[in-house]
């Protein structure tokens, strides 16, 4: 009789893995049990997590610039709100011009920090 499907190709029946190399097991189930049976344990193993660096602010920048670029992205900010409020859809403009009010407000808030900040003349 002939067969219409071919016969599957012959392969391994487990392909070989590192991660189940027996010491990598036993690291691991040491690891979960640790875990679940002494948190304490594993307080010692793990290092401590060093914070991000990808946005990072100058530590050496004056307030008074600080401030000033908290302004402008805020005027940026208010300006793009406003300008999205034009083009969507009318059930979402009002929230969408409370957005822009509440980021006027925090320009404003900022702008007076900026203004207190400056020395007397």
């Amino acid at each position: 009789m002939f067969k219409i499907t071919p016969n599957p190709p012959e392969t391994d029946p487990i392909p070989y893995d590192a991660a189940l190399e027996p010491q990598n097991i036993k690291e691991a189930t040491d690891r979960a049990i640790n875990f679940y049976l002494n948190p304490s344990a594993l307080k010692t193993s793990i290092p401590t997590r060093k914070t991000g660096k990808i946005y990072l602010i100058d530590p050496t920048v004056d307030n008074e610039t600080l401030l000033v670029e908290a302004t402008e992205t805020l005027s940026c900010a208010s300006d793009m709100a406003r300008d999205l409020a034009d083009v969507i859809d009318p059930s979402q403009r009002k929230k969408m011009l409370i957005l822009q009010q509440v980021i006027m407000l925090s320009e404003l808030v900022v702008g007076r920090v900026l203004d207190n900040q400056r020395l007397p003349h």
